[in-house]
């Protein structure tokens, strides 16, 4: 199954020539899940060409401009295209708001229901049939969360020649047993999942952080994840001004991965003021080698992992 990552805009603050404003799509089993949705983020979809009228969640991590002013361009431009599905829009108090005032002051009914989410609280916000998304606070100057995409264990690899051994017939029973239910044979013996299955497989998470200063709760929520994006707003030569500001350092960023175990990690929120992105990938990998400085429509395949295969 396949798990695809989208750099959509890793620009800090503003945007340049080169880097469009925060957003992350993920696409999973046709569908989209947005991570921030900073101005232009439609324009940006478009270059990556994905469309508009797949099921999709958008999470936004808090309420600065960079971070939620493509919502509106998403709302008009999904509904002139004759979107129907629902949206689903998570994130911290005054998302609900926002996003009402949209809909009742720009001039265009939305041809879809929008469903908002509004999170009071940390860790579980939203679960679907195999998978589940969490958050943590971060330390930013307002309220501003991180999200975990984690997917849930699937199940172990199937063995026809254990269940034949054991009298089990082929057809419904199997299919019985490889959804995790025990069944009863005709003679009244009880065959268990295990008993002709390996051990459920772990599945994958992917961890953004939005922005954030160094932060414990990031840290755990990005625990075993294989795939970091962290923030990584300044260079270690300006760890004041990132403190200052509630963002990180590329420094910072990476020693977040190292002290999650993360496997992968990938730099973003880039300030302008860098050109030469060398400084910035020199510094994070004397901490965390495997790592990498995002680019606007990166792409990053998420295999299975290993023991998964």
């Amino acid at each position: 199954m396949s798990l695809q990552i989208i750099l959509l805009g890793t620009a800090a603050s503003i945007p340049t020539l080169s880097r469009s404003l925060p957003a992350v799509a993920v696409k999973r089993k046709g569908e989209l899940i947005l991570l921030d949705c900073g101005e232009g983020t439609q324009r940006q979809m478009i270059r990556a060409k994905i469309g508009f009228n797949r099921k999709t969640k958008i999470l936004v991590t808090h309420m600065h401009g960079d971070h939620v002013l493509g919502l509106p361009g998403i709302l008009q431009t999904m509904s002139l295209l004759g979107r129907e599905k629902p949206l689903e829009v998570f994130g911290p108090p005054g998302i609900r708001s926002f996003t009402e005032a949209i809909i009742r002051t720009v001039r265009f009914t939305p041809t879809f229901q929008v469903e908002v989410y509004q999170i009071g609280d940390e860790d579980n916000v939203n679960e679907e049939e195999d998978y589940q998304i969490h958050a943590a606070w971060a330390n930013h100057s307002i309220q501003a969360l991180a999200y975990a995409l984690i997917e849930k264990p699937r199940p172990g690899k199937f063995h026809p020649e254990r269940a034949i051994s054991l009298g089990v017939p082929k057809g419904p029973l199997w299919s019985r047993l490889q959804r995790a239910q025990e069944v009863e044979l005709p003679d009244g013996r009880r065959i268990r999942p295990q008993d002709v299955m390996d051990a459920p497989r772990p599945g994958r998470k992917i961890v953004y952080t939005g922005d954030t200063s160094p932060s414990d709760k990031i840290t755990e929520l990005a625990r075993d994840a294989d795939l970091l994006i962290h923030e990584a707003t300044f260079a270690d030569d300006l760890v004041e001004r990132a403190i200052e500001d509630g963002h990180s350092t590329v420094s910072q960023a990476a020693e977040a991965a190292r002290r999650a175990g993360a496997k992968l990690l990938v730099l973003t929120h880039v300030s302008a003021r860098y050109d030469d992105l060398k400084i910035l990938l020199e510094q994070a990998k004397k901490v965390f080698p495997n790592t990498y400085v995002a680019e606007d429509l990166m792409r990053i395949d998420i295999p299975l992992r290993k023991d998964e295969e």
